[in-house]
Formats: structure tokens, C-alpha cells, sequence
């Protein structure tokens, strides 16, 4: 048993109080300050020391560097002057102002309006808001593709700026029938407060409903109908339908051996891949700039030194897409300055010089005028071989493109190195076998 001590003993301990400069304000501020320093200070210490870890293992190659599309973003001159493979794909390109029209539409007046009333009340989520709008509009001015990272902020701050007009304008809106005594005071300060809310609000309801009518029509017409099955107007009005892609797909599935290696530029290489189940060179998964360069060095020489790219590249069949008979203007002939600027990038490729595709004056012309070296590299000819025969429109020679608008230049030719293996109803899509050395390697066969 522990012997038991009077309270009188302990009370002394009980009396001892904190000294008062503990309890006082001017303690805790100074604590506080100097917790908020400490926590900067570690903060700052990790984030210099995870910079620093990270450029060393940059410099000494364990970590890719950043990519020619990061630094397209921070400097949009980037990719044009040092990878045009990347200037190339058009979801690249920098977004034009009827590009924003087309996809916001109402949103683009309305984003301004919403940026407005979050800086006139600024909190840590408006400012998140601001921060994030003003970014995302600068990287899809960069990139196209980054219009999908606008579009819910432009959503958003859009809908603040309708919300906000609608509340200062229903405010004014008094639906009930003003008393006699009241009137002539109404009359006096807002004559037509009513008239004036009414209005606005209906102006805002009919501008929110064609919105929703512009944005379904844009979906089912614009970003919904398939690139590979074209279709146009004939001149009695009549729907014509192109579905040369896949028959041109069709007839590789069932007429190529099933190891035929196709070389083609690199826009139809998934195409060529899910649908005529053959391999390809390359395709739109673009990171292999070296070998889509050595691809368009092919395209971008004459049919001996192309043919030495083929045999090096095991090529079996070549595939080329030409609209001068439909009028498709996205074919291969209007990308090639892409072709030949990707192909002069690498070191392979020194030889090719884009200025060397150009006339004299600085044009790009299929016609007389045009370039020697365009009018016998490899791509001219097999998109114009046996097209200097055909008539595309009344009153026109023959061989006129619809396209460039102008009387090919080149038109006898034979071709040495390939041969025409098939050429789809509309000439959209025009395939060529490339002939095999002989046992001697002197000629082809």
C-alpha cells in the first residue's frame, strides 16, 4: 500500500501555470511564419533535387527526352524547321479561326463572357478555371488535336457566362402585374425593364437552341461519316458514291501473296493493315521518322534509285492514291512536297532538296512547266502512267488533271522498275507490282 499524501501537498503543482508569452498571439503568428518558411524550404529542396535527378538521367540517356510534339507546344516553329514528319500530320496543324467557329460556335462569344464574371470574384476554383481556359486556348491554337482538351473548359466557362446573363436579366423580369400606386415609380427609373429582360432572354433561348441544332449536325455530317467510303454530286444532283479504297483493299486480300509487303505512305497503313490483312512499311503511328524518311526518299526518286530502296526495303507492291480523274484533292500528289521534305530530313535523304521540285519561279506545277525532277521521279509516274490517254472533262486534252487544273507535262513513259498490277473503277487508288531481277541481277523481267 502507498501511503496516502494530503492534497495540500500536490496543490502547489496544480497553481503552476504556462508563462504568459506561450498563450500570447504574437507566438503563434511567429510559430506559424516559421512552420510556412520550413515548408517552403522542403518543398523547394525536393523539387530542385527531382529536377536535377531527372536532367541527369536525360543527359546520361535512362529517360527518353521530351518529344518533337512537347516542344511543338512550347514553340509552334519547332516541328516545321526540325521534324516535318510531325509538321506533316494535319491534326498538328495550327487551328484556324473557322475551325473554332465551326466546333464551339456559340461558345466561343460565350468564354469571354465566363472569364469575365470569374476575375470580377475571383476564389481558388474560379482561379483554377481561369488558369485552365487561358492555357488550353493557347495549345489548341498550337495543335488542332487539342481542341478536345478546350472543349470542356470552353463547356464550362460558357455555361458560367449564360448562367450569369440569365440571373441579371431574370432579376428585371417581374411577371406580376404592378400595382397603380407603384407604376408611375417603375415608370420612371427602368421604363422598359420588363421589355428589355424579356427580350434578352429570349434572344439567349433561341441562340442555346440553334447551338444544340449546329452541334448535332456537325456530329452526324462532319465527324461521323466514314473517310474511306467517298461520296459527291454528279451534275443532275444525283448522289455518287467512290468506294475505290476498299476495293482496292479487296483485291490485295485476295490477289497478293500473304507475305507481299506493300509500301505506301504512311496515311493508309492501318487501312491497308486491318483491311487487306497485308503488311506494310509504315503506317500512322508516326514515331519511326527514319523509316517513313527512307519511304519518301523512294517516292521522291527516279525509278533506278527508287528501285534500289525497294529491293533494300523487300518491297512487294506499291500503293499510291490519285484524284486527278475524280477531283480528290487529298491525294498523294498533293502531299508530296511532305514526302520530299521527310525524306530530305535524315541522313540518307541529304540528296533530296525540296527546292529542286519547284520551277524556276518558285511554283509546284504538273505541266510542262514543271520541274524535271518532279516530272520523272518515282511518284509522278506511277500516278500519271496511261493517264496522258484519258479524257477527264469535255473541251480539255487529254491527260488534264482536275485537280491541279493543268495538262500533265510527262505523258509517254513507260515504266522500267514496276509494273500495273491493278487500278481501281475511279483511279483513286492505283497499285504496282515491282518487278524481280532476273538470276543475273542485269535486267528486270
Amino acid at each position: 500500500m502507498w501511503p496516502t499524501v494530503p492534497f495540500t501537498v500536490w496543490a502547489p503543482f496544480f497553481q503552476c501555470r504556462s508563462p504568459s508569452w506561450v498563450s500570447s498571439p504574437s507566438f503563434h503568428q511567429s510559430t506559424w511564419q516559421q512552420f510556412e518558411v520550413l515548408f517552403r524550404s522542403v518543398i523547394s529542396l525536393v523539387g530542385f533535387v527531382l529536377l536535377t535527378v531527372g536532367a541527369l538521367l536525360m543527359l546520361t540517356g535512362k529517360i527518353s527526352p521530351w518529344t518533337g510534339r512537347f516542344y511543338s507546344l512550347l514553340d509552334p516553329s519547332y516541328a516545321k524547321n526540325n521534324i516535318p514528319i510531325i509538321a506533316s500530320v494535319s491534326e498538328h496543324q495550327p487551328t484556324t479561326w473557322s475551325s473554332y467557329y465551326f466546333d464551339l460556335q456559340l461558345l466561343v462569344f460565350m468564354f469571354p463572357v465566363g472569364l469575365y464574371y470569374c476575375f470580377s470574384n475571383l476564389s481558388d476554383a474560379r482561379i483554377f478555371i481561369i488558369m485552365y481556359g487561358v492555357t488550353s486556348m493557347y495549345f489548341s491554337a498550337v495543335m488542332v488535336r487539342l481542341m478536345l482538351v478546350l472543349a470542356p473548359v470552353m463547356c464550362i466557362l460558357s455555361g458560367i457566362g449564360v448562367s450569369q446573363v440569365l440571373s441579371t436579366y431574370m432579376k428585371n423580369l417581374d411577371i406580376s402585374r404592378p400595382d397603380k400606386k407603384n407604376k408611375k415609380q417603375q415608370d420612371s427609373t427602368y421604363p422598359i425593364k420588363n421589355e428589355v429582360a424579356s427580350g434578352m432572354i429570349l434572344v439567349m433561348a433561341f441562340f442555346l437552341i440553334t447551338y444544340t441544332f449546329h452541334s448535332t449536325w456537325v456530329t452526324s455530317e462532319a465527324y461521323s461519316s466514314p473517310s474511306i467510303v467517298l461520296s459527291a454530286r454528279g451534275g443532275d444532283g444525283s448522289r455518287i458514291i467512290f468506294d475505290d479504297f476498299r476495293e482496292a483493299y479487296y483485291w490485295l486480300r485476295h490477289n497478293t501473296p500473304e507475305d507481299a509487303k506493300v509500301m505506301s505512305w504512311w496515311d493508309y497503313g492501318y487501312q491497308i493493315t486491318a483491311m487487306a490483312n497485308r503488311t506494310i512499311l509504315v503506317d500512322n503511328n508516326t514515331w519511326n521518322n527514319t523509316h517513313i524518311s527512307r519511304v519518301g526518299q523512294a517516292m521522291a526518286s527516279t525509278e533506278e534509285k527508287a528501285y534500289e530502296i525497294m529491293r533494300e526495303l523487300d518491297v512487294s507492291y506499291v500503293l499510291v492514291i490519285f484524284g486527278g480523274l475524280t477531283g480528290y484533292s487529298s491525294d498523294d500528289i498533293n502531299k508530296f512536297l511532305w514526302m520530299v521534305r521527310i525524306g530530305g530530313s535524315t541522313d540518307t535523304g541529304r540528296h533530296i532538296k525540296e527546292h529542286d521540285y519547284y520551277t524556276p519561279t518558285g511554283e509546284f506545277r504538273v505541266d510542262r512547266e514543271g520541274s524535271p525532277v518532279l516530272l520523272n521521279c518515282l511518284m509522278y509516274k506511277m500516278c500519271y502512267y496511261r493517264f496522258g490517254q484519258v479524257y477527264t472533262e469535255a473541251k480539255r486534252p487529254p491527260g488534264f488533271d482536275r485537280v491541279r487544273n493543268a495538262e500533265i507535262g510527262n505523258k509517254d513513259f513507260e515504266l522500267d522498275v514496276l509494273e500495273e498490277a491493278y487500278t481501281t473503277e475511279h483511279w483513286l487508288v492505283r497499285i504496282y507490282k515491282v518487278k524481280d531481277l532476273d538470276n543475273r541481277g542485269l535486267s528486270r523481267t
